[in-house]
């Protein structure tokens, strides 16, 4: 039931990200004489200090958080697994090196770099998949690279070697496919983490700017009439929440169904 729940509320927060756009959505109209409504007034979720339907702009803020999702674990995932076979493959200096990067990375809270790099680079979408790219690969590849250095001693990883197959081939053919769960898994949980980040950069102004939407930036706006205005914090916190404990939700249950192990 749990499982099911968690499925219905991705595929609708994914729905609404892809499709939102073929909705007759006005985010950005203010309507003065619809400033601070209520929810039901004139639209289910009320409006917002400026009068724009909180509603409309949900969705918006549902495909910000669902596309910085989407880039970052992608980009992340595949920079981490690429890293992470090729150091313990190749082993040596360039391991030796990259381990010394990884702890480097792993000394301070993600967060933190994640921040600065937002900060240096400035606000906007673009800049926020970049600076949480470059923050999210290390996960993706300290797993990798223990999952490559327990395989590499293999005898079908042996016996391709010894019959001459190139290292790339063994690594596409023998290598990712072994470490692929795992890596799935890690990525399911990453999901949920991206999503909290990029709404926690757009809370801090350092994410999407007016007048566009986000999670964190309409939690941001609402703050100063959570009194009388309770809904607009309510709603788009609810929907952050949801969608966070989905992932992880759906990523325990991916985790007991791939028989992954944690120590």
């Amino acid at each position: 039931m749990i499982t099911r729940t968690s499925i219905a509320i991705l595929f609708l927060w994914a729905l609404l990200a892809l499709f939102g756009d073929m909705i007759n959505l006005t985010p950005n109209e203010v309507n003065l004489e619809s400033i601070l409504a209520p929810m039901g007034d004139g639209s289910v979720f009320g409006y917002d200090d400026l009068g724009r339907p909180v509603f409309d702009r949900l969705v918006v803020g549902a495909k910000t958080s669902f596309v910085v999702a989407v880039c970052v674990v992608g980009i992340s995932l595949l920079v981490g697994t690429v890293v992470g076979t090729i150091s313990a493959w190749i082993g040596g200096w360039l391991d030796h090196v990259i381990v010394c990067l990884i702890d480097v990375f792993l000394a301070f809270p993600g967060i933190l770099l994640a921040i600065v790099l937002a900060g240096i680079l400035g606000p906007g979408i673009e800049n926020v998949i970049v600076a949480l790219s470059v923050v999210g690969w290390v996960g993706y590849a300290r797993l990798a690279r223990a999952q490559t250095l327990s395989l590499r001693e293999r005898e079908h990883i042996q016996a391709a070697t010894l019959l001459g197959v190139r290292p790339h081939v063994i690594m596409w053919r023998h290598v990712i496919p072994l470490i692929s769960a795992p890596l799935i898994v890690e990525a399911s949980f990453g999901v949920a983490g991206v999503v909290v980040a990029e709404a926690g950069l757009s809370f801090l102004g350092l994410g999407v700017q007016p007048p566009a939407a986000s999670w964190g930036s309409m939690i941001r706006d609402g703050i100063g009439y959570l009194l009388v205005s309770p809904h607009l914090v309510i709603v788009p916190s609810v929907a952050l929440a949801l969608v966070v404990l989905s992932v992880n939700l759906l990523g325990d249950r991916l985790r007991d169904l791939l028989d992954i192990h944690t120590n």
